[in-house]
């Protein structure tokens, strides 16, 4: 999981929607664009439902990339271990 942060705010994502770092929201390369997915932080065990919205990781070993909002409302707030069930 990587946090996308304030950089690609107003930028449009592959819903063709402006990106909104601070939506509960997330990027995956194969999931159906509008999927519902539910992230739990292995750590502390919390959970959030995130929309998907936009293509990517596009870097080896990640497999979600989610919003700044995303990463901080389990209280993640950066890089973190999760898994997507």
């Amino acid at each position: 999981m990587h946090r996308v942060g304030d950089a690609y705010g107003g930028q449009r994502t592959a819903s063709d929607e402006i990106m909104n770092p601070r939506a509960m929201t997330a990027a995956h390369r194969t999931l159906p664009v509008g999927s519902r997915v539910t992230v739990t932080d292995l750590h502390t065990g919390r959970s959030i439902e995130v929309r998907i919205n936009d293509r990517g990781p596009f870097i080896r070993g990640r497999w979600i990339d989610l919003s700044y909002g995303a990463a901080r409302a389990p209280g993640m707030g950066g890089t973190a271990r999760v898994t997507v069930q």
